[in-house]
């Protein structure tokens, strides 16, 4: 069988840089002479020169990590640079966005999730739910869904989740059935692959931990309904995943019987599977003293996340880290070399502190008014249903859920508070539906090219199959959602 990367973070980085059509030299023209063009436009009347340098800098930089010319962390450091070189911010002001406790929630995330591999945890959950579920083919991809949606309150990255742990045991289960990439991909692996990804881009949705760019969304409704009426809107761990819930798991079940339907697998018995995970199972043995401490330690974790109010959201992750470095479940070793959670440190934070800075300089407000002012008139739901839609399919633009956010949210959040909708209905919707918008292509996220390397889904099938379950998740999300949101006071 050949091997899955140990790190899909690095796939993923090679796939979507050779997926981009401009070479590096164009993709630098653009980003560079957008910087210089805002910078010699004339600001609004109403808008700091400060405001204006420092979105010369802001937009350039999410460019590049629309273009990807240099890794995101990267951009993300240079942006940090330049806002100090051309007097946007002085340097403390630059580097705070490092001592913000969201960043070092991600992080502590990063780690927590690397003690789940470790352990054989993450793995032992997966493989007791197929063996549990898998006696048939929709039973299979039901157990599949279920286990990477229990990860996903563990595992903040959906690369690691689904590269690091489903991945290799859906290729496993893929070849014990003779499903190759090719001609035989349509047997099962095919199905599985598919149903992998898009159950994954909902379960992120689903948790505040299921994404690395959640918190992120939910720093920035804070800091965007901060002069709201009923004060800021505040998201952690509990109201996030009672507020996403309902139409989450609705989702979840169609998802799989929706795909068997648009791509039904040619074997559709799996006894083997159940067998295989049996097998697995009992080579790993019973389980390990550090698998049960891992299992209370987090189980706490989740109680004071769930019961503790947002506030308690990062200390608790922080003490968790602690007690894994003191019962040597994690070593100092894992720590330091957990590249992806040092990379997310860098670019997040970078990024948090120049959309703080963008948003106190009255830029964004000022922007949303003028656009809302276009719109008055219009019945506010109307409005944020046509704008939400455009949001969504915007996605296509974009090859990661965190650039979609840092672009588009903080501009079009505001824009509909400003016309009138309900801030805490806004802030939440427009949060779950960047992440699940990743379904439409095959780099809508960065486990699309892990998943779509392999070569069981053509771009073909994968488009049209992204774009039908877009449908369906939209449709639920505003029927169901709307209803679930309305009984929970969102709106």
């Amino acid at each position: 069988m050949p091997a899955i990367p140990d790190n899909p973070e690095r796939l993923s980085q090679r796939s979507a840089n050779e997926q981009s059509l401009l070479p590096a030299w164009l993709a630098w023209s653009l980003i560079v002479g957008l910087g210089v063009a805002i910078w010699l436009l004339r600001p609004a009347a109403n808008v700091s020169p400060t405001g204006w340098r420092l979105l010369a800098v802001f937009l350039p930089c999410v460019l590049a990590l629309m273009l990807q010319p240099i890794a995101g962390g990267a951009a993300v450091l240079l942006a940090v640079i330049a806002t100090v070189l051309v007097g946007a911010l002085d340097l403390p002001q630059a580097l705070g966005g490092y001592a913000d406790p969201n960043v070092w929630l991600v992080l502590a995330a990063y780690f927590l999730s690397r003690a789940f591999i470790k352990t054989g945890l993450a793995r032992r959950i997966a493989l007791l739910f197929i063996r549990w579920l898998g006696h048939d083919t929709l039973g299979l991809s039901y157990a599949l869904v279920a286990s990477n949606t229990v990860l996903a309150g563990m595992i903040p990255s959906n690369a690691a989740r689904v590269g690091g742990v489903m991945l290799p045991l859906i290729r496993s289960l893929a070849e014990l059935y003779k499903s190759q990439p090719g001609p035989t991909a349509g047997l099962l692996g095919c199905f599985l692959m598919l149903t992998l990804y898009q159950a994954d881009v909902v379960a992120c949705a689903l948790f505040f931990t299921g994404q690395s760019s959640n918190p992120l969304a939910a720093r920035q409704a804070a800091q965007l309904t901060e002069q709201a009426a009923g004060g800021p809107v505040i998201l952690g761990y509990g109201n996030w995943l009672w507020y996403a819930l309902v139409p989450a798991v609705v989702s979840l079940l169609v998802i799989p019987r929706l795909i068997y339907r648009l791509e039904r697998p040619e074997i559709t018995r799996t006894p083997e599977a159940a067998q295989f995970a049996n097998a697995e199972l009992r080579a790993m043995g019973p389980f390990q003293y550090q698998e049960r401490l891992l299992t209370v330690l987090f189980s706490i974790v989740c109680l004071l996340w769930i019961f503790g109010g947002a506030q308690m959201i990062t200390p608790v992750a922080l003490s968790a880290v602690g007690l894994l470095l003191l019962t040597r479940i994690l070593t100092w070793e894992d720590i330091i070399t957990e590249r992806a959670a040092w990379d997310v440190f860098i670019w997040y934070g970078g990024l948090i502190q120049l959309g703080k800075k963008l948003n106190e300089t009255g830029l964004l407000s000022h922007f949303a008014n003028a656009v809302a002012g276009e719109f008055a008139g219009w019945n506010w739901l109307a409005f944020f249903v046509v704008v939400l839609l455009v949001y969504f399919y915007a996605h296509y633009a974009f090859a990661s859920i965190t650039v979609h956010v840092v672009s588009m949210y903080p501009a079009f959040v505001p824009v509909l508070i400003a016309a009138g909708a309900p801030p805490g209905l806004v802030v939440c919707v427009f949060a779950f539906f960047a992440n699940f918008s990743a379904g439409l292509t095959h780099y809508g996220t960065t486990p699309g090219p892990i998943v779509f390397s392999l070569g069981y889904v053509t771009q073909r099938t994968w488009w049209r199959v992204g774009f039908l379950i877009s449908l369906i998740n939209v449709a639920i999300w505003l029927t169901v959602g709307m209803v679930w949101w309305k009984i929970t006071g969102l709106w």
